[in-house]
């Protein structure tokens, strides 16, 4: 099957083109060039023409992409009419502001549940998703695939045990700490501080061109 032949870093910018390609269909565009979709996402245009070309000829020269059949066809990829139910563990600061947020531009996945300690928190609704106590995420979490853990870091790796035996496929890990998985579960790592370390790094040493005046 077309999808998993892909590289993985051209799997990852598929939703990037996504996202773009439907804000044209909003706008009632009907085509775009590969050089419209490298300035809009911020890819090189043979990057773009290589990562569609794993999907056959999606284009004309010197006509571009029709927007309506791309997104069509990375609709389908990307599995976008089929809604993912994701869970939430650790209602903090980012936690809150994932629960208010939800996805709401994106069609196939939604944060359902959230767990957490507080008892303040616990029986009351974020963003219209209800709050349990971690006491009941073996009772509660079965049937959902994937997780965003935001909890501390010295609790990652018991929590990732229990997820695991829960059935949890994947994980979306924003503390620090490098959890451990069976090889059957995908973990992708986010670490805030780090990427910001890195971003003020390149800015310092590797200075982007100045634009011409």
């Amino acid at each position: 099957m077309v999808k998993s032949k892909i590289p993985q870093a051209t799997a990852k910018r598929l939703p990037l083109y996504y996202r773009y390609l439907n804000n044209l269909q909003h706008q009632e565009k009907t085509r775009v060039s590969s050089k419209e979709l490298s300035e809009a996402v911020k890819v090189d245009s043979a990057t773009i023409r290589r990562d569609f070309s794993y999907f056959g000829a999606l284009g004309k020269k010197g006509y571009g992409y029709n927007v309506e059949y791309l997104l069509n066809f990375f609709r389908e990829t990307l599995d976008q009419d089929e809604l993912t139910e994701v869970a939430l563990i650790g209602v903090g600061n980012l936690g809150t502001a994932f629960l208010k947020y939800n996805f709401l531009k994106n069609n196939n996945t939604k944060i359902v549940k959230a767990f957490d300690t507080a008892g303040t928190k616990i029986g009351t609704e974020i963003g219209g998703v209800p709050i349990f106590h971690i006491d009941e995420l073996e009772e509660r979490l079965p049937g959902i695939k994937v997780v965003i853990l935001t909890i501390p870091a010295s609790e990652a790796e018991v929590m990732t045990e229990r997820l695991v035996k829960i059935g949890v496929e994947g994980i979306l890990n924003f503390t620090p700490a490098r959890i451990t998985v069976p090889s059957h579960v995908r973990v992708h790592h986010i670490d805030l501080a780090v990427e910001l370390q890195a971003l003020v790094y390149f800015l310092k040493h590797y200075p982007l061109e100045d634009k011409k005046e």
